[in-house]
């Protein structure tokens, strides 16, 4: 079975991980969870879920404290990790390679091994060192996917909108999403 490892850290987007953790599970990939302190108040803050509800969706989830876990390690196999929501304090740690919490050692983990990484920032607008650091990380292959809604698929309420960026995480690490509508190259006109 497939492994897929999940950050969630402390910037506003909380649905997101949540619907891609839930979305990775459907798809059959083992899912690793590990959630930070502050991306644990943001859970709770915007969408009411405590840490015990998402233990039960995730195959398992580790404390962001446990730096022996499994994750931090280059011999635990997986297809990569997700950072989803990524603060500008995480990116800004795993550019620099700093491990504060499991998040981050598991991204250099990642990073080491030469397996696809993929950040979802959540901020508005960049500054200088957003940017910068954002740069250093495409410069080592790190896909920088910013959770930009899509309205080609005429997205009807804001969980069209988390599917879609959900699906396009999926779509990063190869595995289908059967519940956003992808791009068919097929305009509408007016009055259609």
């Amino acid at each position: 079975m497939q492994k897929i490892v999940i950050g969630m850290t402390g910037a506003s987007g909380a649905v997101l991980g949540v619907r891609t953790l839930d979305a990775f599970a459907a798809a059959g990939v083992e899912t690793h969870l590990v959630v930070s302190k502050w991306g644990q108040q943001t859970l709770e803050h915007e969408t009411g879920l405590r840490l015990e509800d998402l233990r039960a969706r995730a195959t398992r989830l580790y404390n962001s404290g446990d730096m022996s876990a499994a994750i931090s390690s280059g011999s635990f196999r997986t297809m990569g990790m997700v950072v989803v929501p990524c603060s500008m304090h995480s990116l800004a740690a795993i550019s620099l390679g700093m491990g504060e919490n499991l998040v981050h050692r598991a991204a250099d983990v990642v990073l080491k091994e030469r397996l696809p990484l993929v950040l979802v920032p959540r901020e508005t607008p960049l500054n200088d060192i957003h940017l910068e650091n954002m740069l250093r990380l495409s410069r080592m292959g790190v896909r920088i996917l910013p959770p930009n809604p899509a309205f080609y698929n005429h997205p009807e309420n804001i969980a069209d909108v988390v599917d879609h960026i959900a699906a396009r995480i999926l779509d990063q690490f190869g595995v289908t999403a059967d519940f956003s509508k992808p791009w068919v190259g097929v305009m509408r006109r007016a009055g259609e």
